[in-house]
Order: C-alpha cells, then sequence, then structure tokens
C-alpha cells in the first residue's frame, strides 16, 4: 500500500472515529433525554395516580353529598306537608269561629296565605252586609196602616163607577 492510500486510510479512519465520536456523543445526550424524559414519565405517572385516588375521594364526597341532599329534600317535602296540613287546620278554625265567611273565599297553603284571604274575605262581607242594610233601609215601610182615603174614582168608566156605588149601598 502507498504512502497516499495510507494517509487516505488514516484520513477516512479519523473521520469515522471524529463521526462515531460525534454518533456516541448524540447517542449518550439522546440516552441523556431518554433518561429524563422517562424520570417525567414516572412522576407523572405518580401525579396521575395521585389525582386519581383524589378523584375518587371527591366522587365518594360528591355521592355522600348527594344522599344528604335527597334526605333535605324529603325533609322539605315532608315540612311542606305539614305546613300545608297546619294552614287547613287553622284555616277551618277561622272559618268555624266566623260563619259569616264563605269557605270558598278562604284559601291558602300557609297561615300567611289563609290570614290575606280571611281579611278579603271579611271585607267583601262588610260591603256586602252594608249594601244590603242600605237596600233593607230603602224598602222600609214605615209602622202603622196609611191614613184612609176615599178611592179615586176618576178614572173608572160610567158604568164602573155605577156598579162601584152599588156595591157600596149593599155593605
Amino acid at each position: 500500500m502507498t504512502d497516499e492510500e495510507t494517509t487516505a486510510l488514516q484520513d477516512e479512519l479519523a473521520d469515522a472515529q471524529t463521526e462515531v465520536d460525534r454518533l456516541q456523543t448524540v447517542a449518550a445526550d439522546r440516552e441523556a433525554r431518554a433518561a429524563h424524559l422517562e424520570e417525567t414519565l414516572a412522576q407523572l405517572r405518580e401525579e396521575q395516580s395521585q389525582l386519581s385516588a383524589s378523584l375518587h375521594e371527591v366522587q365518594a364526597q360528591l355521592a355522600a353529598r348527594d344522599e344528604e341532599l335527597a334526605t333535605l329534600r324529603q325533609e322539605v317535602e315532608a315540612l311542606r306537608g305539614s305546613l300545608k296540613a297546619a294552614a287547613n287546620k287553622y284555616r277551618d278554625a277561622l272559618l268555624a269561629s266566623r260563619p259569616e265567611v264563605p269557605p270558598d273565599l278562604v284559601s291558602g297553603e300557609t297561615v300567611e296565605e289563609v290570614d290575606q284571604h280571611l281579611e278579603a274575605a271579611l271585607r267583601m262581607v262588610a260591603q256586602l252586609r252594608s249594601h244590603l242594610e242600605s237596600q233593607a233601609q230603602a224598602m222600609r215601610v214605615p209602622t202603622g196602616a196609611p191614613a184612609r182615603r176615599a178611592p179615586n174614582l176618576s178614572a173608572l168608566s160610567p158604568a164602573e163607577k155605577i156598579v162601584h156605588g152599588l156595591s157600596q149601598q149593599q155593605r
């Protein structure tokens, strides 16, 4: 082999060695990046595990709150029923103590509503009573008999006047 060939081979070998060194550096860099990414992946998996556990806790709390809410809704419905029953008893007691008020005018699902309707009904009853009393006053006939007067015969025909006169004589 000639010196030129040897030098060319040595140059190629040097270039190859440089390329190997560069590739080893790249490989080492990529291995370091891979190790870093694996470490990051492990951390993310740990975080995911913690978040998953937290999610299960929150879901359990949410389920407990849902049960609590359902219980509270049942209690509210029971209280509404009790309130309505109490308002009906109160209404019945008011109507029993005030027979002048028509039951149809008083309604309500709470004591306050019953009171409001009762006040309106009492105003209406007072207005009707006042109106009826004023009508009764207008139609009142004075006591005692009216003064007796002779009947007005001017509207009668002559034949009717004769009949009337004859009937007065027969009495």
